[in-house]
């Protein structure tokens, strides 16, 4: 008998398809996988460490950089967890427009995870579409925050402001012809809900584009179907959440399970796999990018009919407005204090989680009655789906661990943290 030896094999940190900093750390029979044990922390920035020395208001930032494709999804959860803890509800015109924001967001994500996955796997052209629409997604983020990713823009009591009325345009810069720049203004013209209402009739013909090059490919389909199985029963004890359970058949969503903001407003539906691997996973997060456009319609349609304010009018969580801050003594202080102070929560804990892109986005915070969380956990998707890695990828070839990290949709800053 010949005897058997099994090679360790390094895949990452600088592996292309390990997505930056995962170090997976396999041991191969040949081309199989026998064992693969992910290593972390070649990210990790302290987020929860750095929250616990700031005051409340401060850490709304970091939160951006946690899963950075999903910006104000982070956001979200965890100034509702604020919100909970103070008993304060934004108004009802901000809970719309997060609303609209997270399904921007989920698209966003899902964009970034499409182009992403299909260049792990070898399909170029899919990863230069995803990245077209992404930069009019952009623009949206950039039209209400002043910044293309790290927005900044859910505040506990609301959103940092209304949505505006003119869309920013490109101008004339000596490297476009004129033609060129009308063209590319022509969407513009409008208000920032002019231009999600023409991208939400666009973006169905787009995802058709995306199932055209990848949903009956041969090769992808050879890449993908039966790859990383994994039952419901085991997809619930693995505590996966998000389109990895959906893909194994639970239709398990918190915008339907634990509505939240506008979410039991709106008409949207629940896609759901069947054989638990790559391929469906792929549909599922690609149907969720039809019913993010159909959400983000509705919410359009419900923002142009009512008007309101975006933010509570308590000047303990809410700024004053620049005008007010100005002219009153008494606001000036309120706005120096929160800037510098925040404010300061009853003693409890509280747990507030969003359905974010990649599963269930959580924020856990004790307070012991101060202006800062005495403990800030949060239960990142990505970290319960990357703790299957070595179940998922057992017994399949080398090539198949980057579908399977391709199709966990994993992004470091959260897991990390």
């Amino acid at each position: 008998m010949p005897e058997i030896r099994n090679y360790t094999l390094n895949f990452g940190p600088q592996h292309p398809a390990a997505h930056g900093v995962l170090r997976l750390v396999l041991e191969m029979d040949g081309e199989t996988v026998e064992r693969s044990d992910p290593h972390i922390g070649l990210l990790h920035r302290g987020t929860e460490k750095l929250a616990e020395y700031k005051p409340y208001n401060h850490s709304i930032p970091y939160m951006d950089r946690l899963d950075y494709v999903s910006m104000m999804c982070n956001e979200h959860a965890y100034v509702r967890a604020i919100e909970k803890l103070l008993g304060v509800e934004a108004p009802i015109r901000a809970q719309y427009i997060r609303t609209m924001f997270d399904e921007i967001t989920r698209i966003l994500n899902h964009l970034m995870w499409l182009g992403a996955h299909g260049l792990d796997i070898g399909a170029m052209t899919v990863f230069l579409y995803a990245f077209r629409e992404r930069e009019d997604l952009m623009d949206c983020y950039e039209a209400v925050s002043g910044a293309r990713m790290h927005a900044a823009y859910y505040r506990v009591g609301g959103v940092y402001r209304d949505l505006p009325d003119q869309m920013p345009r490109f101008e004339n810069n000596g490297f476009r012809d004129k033609a060129d720049i009308d063209r590319l203004n022509r969407n513009r013209e409008g208000s920032l809900l002019d231009f999600i209402e023409d991208f939400t009739q666009r973006f169905p013909a787009m995802v058709d584009e995306y199932e055209t090059l990848l949903t009956d490919n041969r090769i992808w389909k050879q890449r993908t179907v039966g790859i990383g199985v994994v039952s419901p029963e085991r997809a619930l004890q693995l505590g996966f959440t998000g389109p990895m359970i959906r893909g194994s058949g639970f239709a398990w969503d918190l915008r339907r399970k634990q509505p939240y903001a506008a979410y039991d407003q709106l008409d949207f539906d629940i896609p759901v796999g069947q054989n638990g691997d790559c391929y469906d996973r792929y549909l599922v997060r690609v149907e969720e990018m039809r019913q993010s456009n159909r959400i983000i319609k509705q919410c359009i349609k419900w923002l142009r009919e009512n008007d309101g304010p975006v933010m509570v009018d308590d000047h303990k969580v809410a700024p004053p407005s620049r005008q007010e801050m100005k002219e009153g003594m008494e606001h000036l202080i309120h706005h120096f204090k929160l800037f510098t102070e925040g404010y300061c929560t009853p003693v409890g804990e509280v747990y507030s989680a969003v359905e974010a892109p990649k599963g269930e986005f959580g924020i856990y915070i004790v307070s012991d009655g101060s202006n800062k969380p005495y403990r800030l956990k949060i239960r990142a998707p990505g970290f319960a789906h990357l703790a299957a890695m070595d179940e998922m990828a057992k017994g399949h070839m080398l090539a198949d661990v980057v579908a399977i990290i391709g199709t966990m949709d994993v992004v470091f800053g959260e897991i990390d943290r």
